[in-house]
């Protein structure tokens, strides 16, 4: 394995080098991943916690709510590790990595919001506003791929246990490498390096799924309504919380990425129902920059991917987000 570390980003060169140099002169990190964690969240805060200590850091890791993640993250290294719902200490530096917008940061936010001047935000959503007194935000295929840029930067060597942390973020935001640039896949091979078992880890990750799971996802699938808007095909698909509390996270993902791809549609919608109108939204296009639209309603994320909290009945929430959509541009005769 080469000793040079690989630049993955080097339009942001000058931001991580000053990151890079905050980090240095830091002794104590706690590095916060969002709510409701993904692999991304979980692998990006895993992996820059197990590099940060190679550099003799004290290094903590939190996820502001009380619940644990969810069953298919617990192959990812240092996993057991992470403190939930456990209050920030009132000294050192606070890294948050995949949370993008402050609210993200959960019962953290507090802490996080009353002195930024000590946050370092990391995040590759475009939509996130910089919630940090540093904001290291550079659009790529995971927060992963940023925290290996760092971690380079670092002069962090990779183990088999930061390298699982960082495919696991890459393999699920890029859906199995079905979108991204070529540099998800110079990434990946390096990875493969330390020895990774990546069937395994995808199984782990998004490929295994019991009886109840596919039963459950066909009574979601078969309830689909295709919804005509602004020149647009929408899917809309609803996950009620009598559902949604006995589906596994791996489930959920997959219905979000059926949403994306029924033929004949434009955009996908999966309606995420936590509690009575109380709702996830997730949605999905090739077409159209569902990022704006999550953005003026409240939430963010990517051109193709992004999400967003929305309240009322599931007519209301729907009507609220066609109405978001941009009206279909006009075209010369």
């Amino acid at each position: 394995m080469s000793k040079q570390a690989p630049v993955y980003l080097p339009e942001a060169a000058a931001q991580f080098e000053a990151a890079a140099s905050r980090v240095r002169a830091a002794e104590k990190i706690s590095v916060v991943a969002h709510i409701k964690p993904d692999a991304d969240a979980i692998g990006s805060a895993c992996a820059l916690a197990f590099g940060l200590e190679k550099l003799g850091k004290d290094v903590e890791v939190y996820i502001g709510q009380p619940l644990p993640h969810s069953a298919n993250m617990r192959t990812i290294p240092g996993v057991d590790r992470i403190q939930y719902g456990a209050p920030l200490p009132d000294d050192g530096l606070v890294v948050t990595v995949d949370c993008a917008s402050a609210d993200r940061t959960g019962s953290l936010m507090p802490a996080i919001v009353e002195d930024p001047s000590r946050v370092i935000v990391i995040d590759h959503h475009n939509t996130n506003p910089g919630f940090g007194g540093m904001n290291l935000i550079v659009e790529s295929e995971s927060t992963t791929v940023m925290v290996r840029e760092l971690l380079g930067r670092l002069d962090v060597e990779l183990d088999p246990d930061i390298a699982y942390g960082l495919y696991a973020g890459l393999v699920t935001d890029t859906g199995s490498f079905r979108w991204g640039t070529p540099r998800m896949h110079t990434f990946a091979a390096e990875l493969m390096e330390y020895g990774l078992n990546t069937r395994q880890i995808a199984l782990d990750l998004m490929d295994t799924m019991g009886p109840v799971d596919l039963q459950l996802m066909g009574e979601v699938l078969a309830n689909t309504h295709i919804v005509p808007t602004k020149g647009l095909s929408v899917a809309v698909l609803t996950i009620p919380v009598g559902i949604h509390s006995r589906m596994s996270q791996t489930a959920v993902e997959s219905i979000i990425d059926y949403s994306r791809s029924l033929e004949g549609t434009d955009v996908g919608v999966v309606l995420k129902e936590q509690s009575k109108k109380q709702w996830a939204m997730s949605l999905r296009s090739v077409v159209v920059d569902v990022s704006a639209v999550a953005k003026q309603l409240g939430g963010g994320g990517h051109w193709a991917a992004a999400g967003y909290s929305a309240s009322g009945s599931r007519n209301e929430v729907i009507r609220k987000l066609l109405d978001a959509f941009p009206e279909p541009q006009a075209t010369d005769d």
